[in-house]
């Protein structure tokens, strides 16, 4: 290939030029080329051919030149000036062999012939250079395409970040009143409630990042149950049911908190909790339902619990889950199912 572009391209793209504009120029004046002495052809396809080693000699180094200077990376500066550099360049070579040649053969030079030496020649530049930076042009799209996701990656995790540490405040306020309440009344329960929520706060800060066996997520609810209990009202219900096939599924942790977290927060009326977490096919359905009072505040579906979770879900899994939240009479009810792969 590299002989082929060295040696034989060159003469080509000088005899394409060359034939190009004698098969216009004919065409408009009516008469053929090949009819005139043979030594005056040659002579013009033998400068033709020159040319054709000279030009894309030039050209050549003109991209290198390019290259060294933007590090083979394209921009609309690069493209401008390196699109101006070889039409400014091509004029030049043209005007200087073949208006000169036309003006001493045939007729002398006409406008045609300058008309066609300055356009048929640069047409073709235009074509090599579009067909010899076409790999670039690719590579150049496809660099910025990661570049741009790359981008989108880090913006996404900074946004996740974000959420995690709007939601850490206000969960670790409500362990600590409750812990401090209990000291009042057994100080020994409040040494196991300080241990699970060490456990608590460990599994948040060291698991985050990656996805977790769903049993684990499972563990760390039973344990932030227990601890939400300790505040609440000795008339509660509660009513939970973990599928026993949960075992294995790979989940991004704490999606599944901040329903049971909003439930323990808002529950009222008759007292009642249910939370109920099972495996449906490829999904993870879990659904989540606390008696409210008469009179709802509409708090309930607008905190920045269910906010944030709603933002992570279509981060973490887009066109992968269903969320749904809402009153439902005396009841409050949420709905997450997550598709996920086993």
């Amino acid at each position: 290939m590299s002989f082929f572009r060295k040696y034989i391209f060159p003469p080509l793209y000088g005899l394409t030029v060359y034939f190009t504009i004698r098969l216009l120029n004919d065409s408009v004046s009516g008469k053929v080329f090949w009819d005139r002495s043979w030594k005056l052809n040659f002579t013009e396809q033998a400068w033709s051919v020159v040319m054709g080693f000279v030009v894309l000699w030039i050209f050549d180094r003109l991209f290198r030149w390019f290259d060294n200077r933007w590090e083979s990376q394209l921009s609309y500066t690069r493209l401008a000036k390196e699109l101006g550099y070889l039409i400014l360049l091509n004029v030049v070579l043209q005007n200087l062999v073949l208006t000169p040649l036309a003006a001493f053969t045939d007729d002398g030079l006409q406008w045609a012939d300058f008309v066609l030496i300055n356009t048929v020649p640069l047409l073709y530049a235009l074509i090599y250079y579009g067909v010899t930076h076409s790999h670039k042009f690719l590579q150049s799209y496809i660099n910025g395409k990661v570049q741009l996701e790359k981008i989108m990656n880090d913006h996404l995790r900074t946004e996740l970040k974000f959420l995690r540490a709007q939601y850490h405040p206000h969960f670790l306020f409500n362990a600590l009143n409750a812990i401090y309440f209990q000291m009042d009344e057994n100080v020994e329960e409040a040494k196991k409630t300080v241990e699970k929520f060490s456990e608590l706060l460990r599994y948040q800060l060291y698991d985050q990042h990656q996805t977790v066996p769903i049993s684990r997520e499972i563990h760390y609810l039973e344990n932030f149950i227990a601890l939400q209990k300790l505040r609440s009202s000795a008339r509660l219900e509660l009513e939970t049911s973990f599928d026993g096939l949960l075992n294995g599924e790979q989940v991004y942790p704490l999606l599944f908190q901040p329903l049971v977290e909003n439930a323990f927060k808002y529950v009222g009326g008759d007292y009642l909790i249910k939370i109920s977490l099972c495996k449906r096919e490829k999904d993870i359905f879990m659904t989540v339902e606390n008696s409210m009072h008469s009179a709802a505040s509409p708090e309930i579906s607008s905190g920045i619990g269910l906010a944030n979770l709603k933002r992570r879900l279509e981060l973490l899994y887009p066109d992968k889950h269903h969320f749904t939240a809402g009153p439902t009479g005396t009841s409050f009810f949420a709905q997450l199912s997550i598709t996920v792969d086993s």
